[in-house]
C-alpha cells in the first residue's frame, strides 16, 4: 500500500488526480506506474520515438519527489542503460524543466512529455554525458550507432506495469487517509478526556449494597448516649435506639410493692 510519510496531505491528494488521469488517458508511449511502498516515488516507461536511435526500445525511469514538491522540481533518472548527452552515466536527467524552468503548476505529465523529447532532440550544450555530447556534435552517425547499439542491449520491453495499479494504489490511499483522521480525532478525544477527574477504585463507595454479596455497610461507631428516665434517673443508651423510658422507670416501683405485700403476708 503506498504511504504518504514524504508528502503533505495537499499534495497526495492532487497526485493522486493526476496518477489517476495518466492512467485512464497516458501521454503518447508513456506509461506511468507508482511504487506501492512510497508514493513519492513515480516510475514510467517511455517508448523510444520512432526515427531516432532509440526506437523500439523501452526506457524505465522514475521521478523523486521531495517533501517540499511541488515547490521544488522533482528529480529524474533513467533506471534503463542509455547513451544520452543528457542522461548522466549514473542516469540522472538534465532539462531545464527540472532545473531553473521549473514552476509549481507544472503537472507530471509536462515533465513526462518533456522528457521523451529529449530523446527526440537532445541538448549536447549541456551534456551530462560529455562522451555522447561531443559525438553528437561532431559525427552524428557515430553517436547514433552507439545509441542504437545500447537500446538493442539494455532497453528491452520491460514488465507492463499492472493494469489498474495507479487506481488501486490511489484508492487503497484515500482509504488509508482517511483512517489516519479518524484516529487522530480519537486520540485528540482521549487525551482531551484523560484531563477530568475520575473517581479512584480505592475510594469508599457512597451506594448501598444492592446486589453485591460481599458489599458490607460501613459500621458505624458506637457512642454512649445518656438520657434522663421518667423517674429522674439516667438511662444509658446505644446511639440511635429510642430507649425504652416507661418500661426502665417502672421496675423499681413494682419491685417496692412487691416487698410490701410480703411483709404484710408475713405479720398475718
Amino acid at each position: 500500500m503506498a504511504t504518504n510519510e514524504n508528502l503533505p496531505p495537499n499534495v497526495i491528494k492532487q497526485l493522486a488526480k493526476e496518477l489517476k488521469g495518466l492512467d485512464e488517458s497516458p501521454p503518447e508511449g508513456i506509461k506511468v506506474g507508482v511504487n506501492d511502498d512510497d508514493f513519492s516515488i513515480i516510475y514510467a516507461d517511455i517508448e523510444g520515438p520512432a526515427g531516432t536511435p532509440y526506437e523500439n526500445g523501452v526506457f524505465r525511469m522514475k521521478l523523486l519527489l521531495s517533501h517540499d514538491f511541488p515547490h521544488s522540481p522533482p528529480k529524474g533518472y533513467f533506471l534503463t542503460k542509455i547513451f544520452h548527452p543528457n542522461i548522466a552515466p549514473n542516469g540522472e536527467i538534465c532539462v531545464n524543466t527540472l532545473k531553473k524552468d521549473w514552476n509549481p503548476s507544472l503537472g507530471l505529465r509536462h515533465v513526462l512529455i518533456i522528457v521523451r523529447c529529449l530523446l527526440i532532440e537532445p541538448y549536447p550544450e549541456s551534456a551530462l554525458n560529455e562522451q555522447a555530447g561531443k559525438m553528437l556534435l561532431e559525427n552524428y552517425d557515430e553517436y547514433a550507432r552507439h545509441a542504437r547499439l545500447y537500446t538493442g542491449i539494455h532497453a528491452k520491453p520491460k514488465p507492463k506495469f499492472k493494469s489498474g495499479a495507479i487506481c488501486e494504489s490511489t484508492t487503497a490511499l484515500n482509504v488509508e487517509q482517511h483512517n489516519t483522521s479518524v484516529l487522530n480525532i480519537e486520540q485528540k478525544n482521549a487525551a482531551s478526556g484523560a484531563g477530568l477527574s475520575l473517581p479512584s477504585p480505592l475510594a469508599p463507595s457512597s451506594t448501598k449494597g444492592g446486589n453485591n454479596p460481599d458489599h458490607q455497610p460501613q459500621q458505624q461507631p458506637i457512642v454512649p448516649a445518656t438520657e434522663t428516665g421518667v423517674s429522674g434517673t439516667a438511662v444509658v443508651g446505644i446511639s440511635g435506639t429510642a430507649p425504652k423510658k416507661e418500661g426502665l422507670s417502672k421496675v423499681p416501683a413494682d419491685k417496692k410493692k412487691m416487698d410490701a405485700r410480703k411483709k404484710s403476708l408475713k405479720r398475718l
